[in-house]
C-alpha cells in the first residue's frame, strides 16, 4: 500500500475506536480501560465500591416491578455506553442486553441493576481479552440457553460464542423471537442461531485464507436438541418449531457443521444467557479470554 499512497509507519498499533492493543511476543490483549473510566466519571460512579459480579443471582427483571420511574434519558446512555463495552468485554454481554430490553419508562430498580454493573466495571477495570500466539486456527462454537427466562413474554434467552483457538472472537446474547415449550427446543434454537453465524464466520475466513476444511464443532449441553437437529424427520417435538430453525439440520449432513455434546460445567456460553453465582461467573470468563492485564505473563502496563 505504502507504494501507492503516501503512509507513514506508526508502528505497531495501539489505540482503535476507543480499544488499546497491546502486543508482545505470545499475546495480543485487547481492552478498554479508557473507556469503562470515562463510563464510571460521566455517571458519577467514579469511586464507587465495587463488585465480584454484574447482576443478583435469582434476581429477575420486568416492566412492572413497582418502583418508581427512573431518568429515561440517563438508563439509556448507561445502557448505551455498556453495550459499546462490550465489544471486548463478553462477560457484560448478557447484563447489557437484559437491561436494554427496557429502554421505554426504565424503573429505580432497573436504575439499580445498571449501576451494579457499572460497579462491576470498578472493579474490573483493566480487564480485556487475551489472545495466545500459535495457536492452531480451527474455529469452534458454544451455544447455550436459558428457558422463559423474561418475566414479561416467557420467552427463551440464546447465547453463543467462536473461538480460534484462543480467546473469544464472536458471541451474543439474543432474547427469542419465540416462546420455546421445553428446554430442548430453546436449545435447538439456540444451536440453529449459532450455526447461522458459524457458516457466516466460515465464509469470512475462507476470505482470509483460513478457510475451515473440517466441519465446525458447535458445543451444546442438551443432548435432546442435539438429537432433534440429527433427525431429519418431523415429530411431535419439532412440528411446531419454525421452519426456518431446521436449516441447522442441513448443515449438519453437509458436514458444515458438526454438533457436539459437553457438560454443562464446560458450557462457556452460559455466561451469555443467564446471572451466575460468582465461582462459576469467574471461571466461565477467564475460559471467554476475558482476564486482567496484571495476570498475564510477562505484565502488560495499560
Amino acid at each position: 500500500m505504502m507504494q501507492h499512497y503516501e503512509m507513514t509507519d506508526l508502528g505497531l498499533l495501539h489505540h482503535f475506536l476507543g480499544m488499546g492493543v497491546e502486543q508482545t511476543d505470545k499475546h495480543i490483549f485487547i481492552h478498554q480501560k479508557k473507556y469503562a473510566m470515562k463510563i464510571l466519571e460521566k455517571f458519577g460512579m467514579r469511586e464507587c465500591k465495587s463488585v465480584a459480579i454484574p447482576l443478583v443471582v435469582n434476581e429477575k427483571l420486568c416492566r412492572e416491578d413497582g418502583s418508581e420511574a427512573a431518568d429515561e434519558s440517563e438508563f439509556r446512555q448507561i445502557v448505551g455506553s455498556l453495550l459499546y463495552l462490550t465489544a471486548t468485554r463478553p462477560d457484560v454481554m448478557f447484563a447489557s442486553s437484559l437491561l436494554a430490553r427496557f429502554m421505554h419508562n426504565p424503573s429505580k430498580k432497573h436504575m439499580g441493576t445498571a449501576k451494579r454493573v457499572l460497579r462491576y466495571i470498578q472493579g474490573t477495570l483493566d480487564f480485556g481479552i487475551e489472545f495466545a500466539k500459535g495457536k492452531t486456527a480451527t474455529l469452534i462454537g458454544y451455544c447455550d440457553s436459558d428457558w422463559a427466562g423474561s418475566e414479561d413474554d416467557m420467552r427463551s434467552t440464546s447465547g453463543y460464542a467462536f473461538t480460534l483457538g484462543s480467546g473469544m472472537f464472536s458471541w451474543a446474547s439474543i432474547k427469542q423471537n419465540t416462546v420455546a415449550l421445553s428446554t430442548a427446543e430453546a436449545e435447538y434454537v439456540s444451536a440453529a442461531e449459532a450455526t447461522s453465524q458459524a457458516k457466516w464466520l466460515r465464509f469470512v475466513l475462507e476470505d482470509f485464507g483460513e478457510e475451515q476444511i473440517e466441519g465446525t464443532q458447535i458445543l451444546c449441553d442438551n443432548t435432546s436438541a442435539i438429537a432433534m437437529a440429527r433427525n431429519p424427520v418431523h415429530h411431535q417435538k419439532t412440528r411446531h418449531i419454525s421452519r426456518k430453525f431446521h436449516f441447522i439440520r442441513e448443515a449438519i449432513q453437509t458436514k458444515e457443521i458438526e454438533l457436539i455434546y459437553c457438560k454443562t460445567e464446560d458450557q462457556i456460553a452460559d455466561i451469555l444467557t443467564k446471572a451466575l453465582p460468582k465461582d462459576r461467573f469467574v471461571r466461565l470468563r477467564s475460559l471467554l479470554g476475558v482476564k486482567s492485564a496484571k495476570g498475564l505473563e510477562g505484565s502488560v502496563e495499560i
